[in-house]
């Protein structure tokens, strides 16, 4: 017996699309600045230029990544998306963590 309603999840994978696109964003800056904190090479331990860019690095890959777990946790998108899908930010962060506890 249907009645010709739409049911509610036939426009799920509509809004997975739509979900996935601020965590990909998210997630794609993340990487970006843990590259970043990983290519800056300080000359000497006299450089406090690179090891502050080490650290303004590995912090905003920090940040994308927590913002990017942050979106995911929003209840409406932990109905469509699984827990798997912050996985590679919070990897990324990790990296970045390792990297800024390291400093070298």
């Amino acid at each position: 017996m249907t009645d010709g309603a739409p049911r509610a999840d036939d426009d799920r994978g509509r809004l997975l699309l739509v979900l996935a696109v601020p965590l990909a964003l998210l997630t794609l800056v993340a990487a970006y600045f843990r590259r970043t904190a990983l290519r800056i090479r300080p000359c000497g331990p006299w450089d406090d230029d690179a090891y502050a860019g080490i650290v303004l690095s590995c912090v905003l890959a920090i940040a994308a990544a927590a913002a990017a777990a942050a979106v995911w946790a929003l209840p409406p998108v932990r109905r469509v998306m699984p827990w798997w899908w912050t996985g590679p930010a919070l990897l990324l962060a990790a990296v970045a963590a390792v990297r800024w506890a390291t400093g070298t």
